[in-house]
């Protein structure tokens, strides 16, 4: 069984809410990679290097199974889910049958404040001296908040689920592309242009700019998945 590297999880824990936080670690380092599609490892593994006992990591795993992060094994192992295209399909079918609708919705309700708001969010996608967790974390917030005007409780909590499960396929995809400075340029462009349509209170406009911004990053997600 191939060992975790003793650096994958650098963030301590507290005695509040353990479950949560090692579901976060965890989920954590299979977005980021560091824990790799298709990687084994054992529970009582990643106990001692969180320092924690083993139930809060089995409850975490199955959690994170849920999510579709992990799959658990009957010796007490799990492996990272392997990336799949049909999987990443999926994910991409739904969320076009929830974002352009919200995003047609949400372009009659934002105000000038709040896409100035947003602007200040897209220009971090183009810093590259920021790190890819701190860009994922203002461009995750940047839909959340661009699409939270006209979005319900529930719409926020499909999304995350969805948003999440797409990332870690994302991030190997676009980590092929960040050495490249244009990439970050190119980044920040297309999120301006969508905030441009957004602007213009078109709800049509909207809904074929969401919907081509999805298929782009399908597009791109699926080249960065490993061929056998």
């Amino acid at each position: 069984m191939a060992r975790v590297p003793s650096e994958t999880f650098v963030r301590p824990l507290t005695p509040k809410s353990v479950v949560e936080e090692v579901t976060a670690e965890i989920a954590r380092s299979i977005r980021s990679g560091e824990l790799r599609p298709g990687q084994e490892f054992s529970l009582r593994e990643i106990a001692g290097q969180l320092g924690v006992s083993f139930i809060p990591v089995r409850e975490a795993l199955g959690r994170l199974e849920a999510q579709g992060l992990v799959v658990t094994r009957r010796n007490r192992s799990a492996i990272v889910a392997p990336l799949d295209a049909g999987e990443l399909h999926a994910i991409y079918r739904l969320r076009r049958q929830i974002e352009p609708d919200l995003a047609a919705a949400a372009c009659k309700l934002l105000q000038d404040e709040d896409y100035q708001r947003l602007e200040t969010l897209f220009d971090m996608f183009a810093d590259e001296s920021l790190g890819i967790d701190d860009i994922y974390d203002a461009h995750h917030f940047f839909h959340t908040e661009l699409l939270r005007p006209a979005a319900t409780s529930w719409d926020l909590r499909i999304l995350e689920t969805l948003w999440r499960a797409a990332e870690r396929y994302v991030r190997v995809a676009f980590g092929r592309l960040d050495p490249d400075p244009a990439e970050h340029r190119r980044r920040a462009a297309v999120h301006a242009d969508i905030i441009d349509t957004f602007r213009m209170r078109d709800a049509r406009a909207v809904r074929r700019s969401v919907l081509h911004h999805l298929d782009e990053n399908e597009r791109i997600a699926r080249e960065g998945i490993p061929t056998a």
